[in-house]
């Protein structure tokens, strides 16, 4: 097949990468709103460039991944369904919650995946599984942990939302898709005891979150911006029959202690692209099968628009202190 990359930044010319390796994709037609840069990842992938999004479109692609800023998400994704193509989105869908629930609307039922990689990591799915399966019997707490281990620059920071809205919001997805649970109480709290600029942009470092799920299980969710250790990404599922666990492997950027402690073999992950590499690369291949028409959609808009409203009410529950029900 022949599929379309909008955006070459970090994460798209990661993407361009991986998808110019699937066996399914037979070429690649690709742009960024820097032309040198639209050049670069072209030459480096082999792939078509295209001046522009609109050019993209017409350049008889049979699916497009957007990975331009949020900002850009909501026009590229109504411009992309109103071309018929099938469309993969990096979250979220659109920077706030209002726009987020007008392209959400505008879209529903065509043929849209929305990237939360989490949900194609093995061990995350391998979670899941004991979950659904009822191996653990009456799941009562999940633990949910994304530590970064640095902040990203102010730049980036600046349009990205806040830590809620740009880093929590995978672990509200993860929540929900585990558990099969929806949220109905966010109790937030954060900190901004690092750089600055986190309290000049009005965000945090760090933050933890209480969620009460629908069937009375608790969510406990922890992020922060340093973890100088490394990038730690885990998940444990809790419940009266047993316990699991994702994310406890020989990268784990975590010091066990004790005499009798496991140590981890190493090196510590160092960010989500090595940590996350298989997941974003079952996660495209999941997009290949869309455009296939052999699946549906593994991550819907409304899957996205669901924690877009979490993370709406974790901004509110710490701006004001509270708890926030839905």
């Amino acid at each position: 097949m022949r599929l379309g990359l909008i955006g070459l930044g970090r994460i798209g010319a990661f993407h361009a990468r991986t998808l110019a390796d699937l066996d399914a994709v037979d070429s690649l037609v690709v742009t960024d709103a820097v032309p040198a840069v639209t050049a670069a990842v072209a030459a480096e992938v082999g792939a078509e460039p295209a001046d522009s999004p609109a050019k993209l479109l017409a350049s008889g692609v049979d699916g497009v991944l957007i990975a331009a800023a949020t900002d850009a998400h909501p026009a590229l994704l109504r411009a992309a369904v109103d071309a018929g193509l099938p469309v993969f989105c990096e979250k979220p869908l659109a920077r706030d919650l209002a726009e987020a629930t007008a392209v959400a609307d505008a879209v529903r039922g065509a043929p849209v995946q929305i990237g939360y990689p989490r949900r194609f990591d093995a061990g995350f799915r391998a979670v899941r599984a004991a979950v659904v399966d009822g191996q653990l019997g009456r799941v009562h707490t999940v633990r949910s942990t994304t530590l970064d281990p640095a902040p990203p620059p102010r730049a980036y920071l600046a349009g990205s939302g806040g830590l809620f809205r740009d880093c929590t919001v995978h672990d509200l997805d993860t929540v929900r898709w585990v558990t099969g649970q929806e949220v109905l109480t966010v109790y937030a709290t954060g900190s901004d005891r690092g750089d600055p600029m986190f309290a000049e942009l009005g965000d945090v470092d760090a933050a933890a979150l209480v969620l009460t799920m629908a069937d009375g299980s608790l969510g406990l969710i922890s992020n922060s911006r340093y973890n100088a250790r490394g990038y730690d990404v885990r998940l444990e599922v809790h419940g009266a029959a047993d316990s699991a666990a994702a994310g406890l492997d020989d990268g784990l950027a975590m010091r066990p202690l004790g005499p009798d402690a496991l140590h981890p073999a190493g090196p510590p992950h160092t960010f989500f692209m090595d940590r996350l590499a298989a997941a974003f690369r079952a996660e495209l291949a999941a997009f290949t099968e869309l455009v296939a028409g052999t699946t549906a959609s593994p991550c819907t808009v409304d899957d996205a628009l669901a924690v877009a409203v979490l993370a709406e009410a974790a901004v509110t529950s710490l701006r004001e202190g509270r708890p926030v029900h839905l």
